[in-house]
């Protein structure tokens, strides 16, 4: 089996990067706020706000700030003019990118087992050719972060990680990456799928063992700070949502927030942004409640907080399931029951508060309005994927709300919402976690039906992973579920090329469907027709 989550994330970095319950603000007065960063970012000196925060510092803090202060005291109410601005820059900051090195994964090598699977030879070249993509995809942190921590923004680890590419330099893991302007923020909770996957890859006890306590600690991070409780029915209800407190504008997207935010009387809306990062679906018209408690309006209206997530709340019962069996495992029998019994409060959760029986599906919950909400989206099915309900009916309904809610109709994959808000994770965007999980959840399903649309579904988004690598020689991050091979759009930043998620949902599928998945013009691999002539020989004698 290609180990999606194993390749996909750098497992050796995980456990020295899981924060306290707690973690502070980021106090840096260059990096996450102070005077250089709102005149740096609201001159617009770069393309990507991204750019100026992930810049290494020539000198200690208080001697850039100390220097900052000289140079603004020259101009009227302090404002530096950007030509100086960029002077300035040159003189006390290098250039994005110059703590890391490239780095090969010793382990790798050019002909993994899985490639022999795969029929078509358009499709065992490409595979071939992905594959090898982990190779400019690994970095190596220098020691000079953690010598100098203090002149980077980066987050130092010992080990060498995989980056996912394009803008995202730096390694995502918890907090919400690898920078101190990210420290406020989670992600989504899979570090104990990453593991699961490692350790079924491994079969290594002792690293799971190890590993286990920093699950935990992750687990206690998101029940003791983005749980919510709901009364309904009489009976409260514990769910998770993503809820980040902290009331300043994005650093790595400061003028966005800050333009965005004008007119406005708090900063609520600067917490539910960062909550919409942290969800990793940032931005999306799923997180937005206009002033009538509806699901709409524009990126004005993000009210990520007020929202219970299905895939959210599915993710954590699938870790619940999971940490109680490895509790089991390693012959814990008391921790596994606690977990148990936490697997089966939630699953009555999510299907007394976000199940709709009557659609045959599960939905976002609002906070607002005390009800579900009623738009497609993928997540729409993450239960499925999960395997967090408790009627075997309820996943072939959902099969068929699938089938009814318009989403199929597109031959590039399904989009992430019906939606054309014009952010990217919306329509007309298909993204490949997403393909992923619908695909996964589908293959499960006990039905001939289900697991046929499994296939079509992979079918459709290898295809067009397949045309844009031809097109363009690259991967991306995201598809327009329209255009043939159509690199996605919209949102804060251009497309980005590389990509970790894409390239290791393009190999899981390739992995399980290779026998049969095509790329259009189909040609059998010469390793598929030997013994398919044997076999013809032998059936004649």
């Amino acid at each position: 089996m290609y180990n999606l989550l194993v390749i996909c994330f750098s497992s050796v970095t995980l456990f020295a990067c899981v924060k306290s319950a707690f973690p502070p603000p980021c106090d840096s007065e260059i990096y996450c706020t102070g005077p250089i960063l709102h005149q740096v970012q609201t001159a617009k000196l770069f393309d990507d706000d991204k750019y100026f925060v992930d810049m290494k510092l020539r000198a200690a803090p208080d001697v850039v700030l100390s220097a900052f202060h000289n140079l603004s005291s020259k101009f009227p109410n302090n404002n530096v003019p950007p030509a100086d601005l960029r002077e300035f820059l040159n003189e006390h900051f290098e250039k994005p990118g110059t703590e890391f090195e490239s780095w090969t994964p010793p382990d790798w090598h050019d002909k993994p087992k899985f490639l022999g699977g795969i029929a078509d030879e358009q499709l065992l070249k490409w595979a071939g050719e992905i594959h090898n993509l982990w190779k400019s995809l690994g970095r190596k942190i220098h020691t000079g972060v953690n010598d100098q921590p203090e002149l980077y923004s980066q987050i130092y680890t010992p080990n060498p990680v995989v980056v996912p590419g394009g803008r995202f330099r730096e390694y995502g893991f918890v907090p919400n990456g690898g920078r101190i302007y990210y420290e406020r923020r989670s992600q989504p909770p899979f570090l104990t799928l990453m593991v699961e996957s490692y350790y079924q890859t491994t079969r290594n006890k002792d690293f799971l063992r190890a590993a286990l306590p920093v699950l935990e600690k992750e687990y206690q991070f998101w029940m003791t700070n983005r749980s919510v409780a709901v009364l309904l029915n009489g009976t409260l209800q514990v769910l998770n949502r993503y809820h980040v407190q902290a009331d300043l504008p994005r650093p790595e997207s400061y003028t966005d927030d800050l333009e965005l935010a004008e007119g406005l009387t708090d900063e609520q809306l600067w917490m539910d942004l960062k909550a919409g990062a942290e969800s990793g679906w940032d931005f999306t018209s799923r997180w937005f409640i206009d002033g009538d408690g509806h699901n709409n309006g524009t990126l004005k209206e993000t009210r990520t907080s007020q929202i219970l997530p299905v895939d959210l709340n599915a993710l954590l019962c699938r870790n619940e399931k999971t940490l109680a069996s490895f509790h089991r495992l390693l012959g814990d029998g008391d921790s596994a029951a606690r977990y148990d019994q936490a697997a089966a409060r939630r699953l009555e959760a999510v299907e007394l508060v976000l199940w709709d029986a009557e659609r045959g599906a599960w939905f976002d919950y609002s906070l607002v309005t005390h009800s579900r909400h009623s738009e497609f989206h993928p997540s729409n099915l993450a239960p499925v994927w999960a395997r967090c309900y408790s009627r075997p009916e309820m996943g072939e309904q959902a099969v068929q709300y699938l089938r009814g809610s318009g989403a199929l109709q597109y031959p590039n994959g399904v989009p992430t919402s019906l939606k054309e808000s014009g952010q990217q994770w919306d329509y007309p965007n298909a993204w490949p976690p997403l393909q992923h999980m619908l695909i996964d959840g589908l293959s499960k399903l006990p039905s001939k039906d289900a697991q046929q649309l499994a296939f079509d579904l992979a079918q459709r988004w290898i295809k067009t992973n397949w045309l844009a690598y031809i097109k363009y020689e690259a991967m991306f991050e995201k598809y327009d579920v329209n255009g043939d091979g159509k690199p996605g759009g919209g949102g804060e930043y251009e497309v980005q090329l590389g990509f970790g998620w894409t390239n290791g949902v393009a190999l899981q599928l390739l992995d399980q469907y290779g026998a049969t998945l095509t790329s259009g013009g189909r040609h059998v691999s010469s390793g598929f027709l030997l013994p398919l002539v044997i076999a013809a020989t032998l059936a004649l004698q």
